[in-house]
């Protein structure tokens, strides 16, 4: 059975994913203003920079996440 107060939207994820985009257009311009930087390294400097640039991201969406469904930072 469906409990109906889980079903209503919130103004979270709608918020929530703007707030998302967002925050990842900063991050990208951001890179993308390191790249002279970064594009005087080595190349397998570059790639390890990059590896861990595009991985990094993601290290506080989960908790950005719960909170745009829950309403809590934390599960």
């Amino acid at each position: 059975m469906t409990d109906i107060k889980s079903a209503k939207p919130t103004w979270r994820k709608p918020v929530g994913i703007l707030a998302l985009f967002a925050g990842l257009m900063v991050y990208a311009l951001g890179v993308a203003a390191l790249s002279g930087w970064i594009g005087q390294l080595h190349v397998l400097l570059q790639t390890l920079v990059y590896i861990v640039l595009g991985v990094v991201w993601l290290l506080p969406l989960r908790r950005f996440l719960i909170w745009m469904e829950t309403g809590r930072w934390s599960a």
